[in-house]
């Protein structure tokens, strides 16, 4: 197979060391060597935002990354995400909204949802729409989502 490539990724504020072949996604790297699992593998295509991430505080798709596109660069998870203060009043609105139904789709819609309040905290129900768009919902709770992502912007 193709060679390998020792390499540390900053995930969640820590260094951590990775051996991987140059082909491996940031999503399989989370998932299966790092024991991440908020970042969900459903589409692998880059168009449904199940594994999205925060990398230099931008939301990208774990599935779209190669591993070694993000060294020195920061990656935030959603585990990395619910430890943080300022995370709390999304979390407690998509709780208050029952915004997460089945919950698959939760922590990629979660993730673009604080990147987007930290970059507009003033923004209006169309415009949080906008930033969520690529994201899917197979359960179809988009209104609650939404509904949820404007709370959490009242509330901070």
């Amino acid at each position: 197979g193709p060679q390998r490539t020792q390499l540390h990724l900053e995930v969640n504020g820590q260094s951590r060391p990775v051996d991987i072949e140059p082909r491996t996604t940031l999503l399989d790297v989370l998932r299966e060597q790092l024991d991440l699992t908020g970042a969900k593998r459903a589409c692998d295509r880059g168009e449904c935002g199940a594994c999205t991430v925060l990398v230099d505080d931008q939301p990208m798709y774990a599935c779209h990354l190669l591993a070694i596109q993000v060294r020195g660069r920061k990656i935030v998870t959603i585990e990395g995400l619910a430890e943080r203060a300022d995370f709390r009043p999304l979390l407690e609105a998509f709780v208050a909204n029952d915004a997460g139904q089945c919950g698959f789709c939760v922590p990629g819609f979660a993730v673009a949802a604080y990147a987007a309040l930290r970059r507009y905290p003033e923004a209006d129900a169309p415009q949080l729409r906008w930033e969520l768009v690529g994201h899917i919902c197979r359960c179809n709770a988009y209104e609650k989502i939404v509904a949820a992502v404007c709370d959490a912007a009242q509330r901070h």
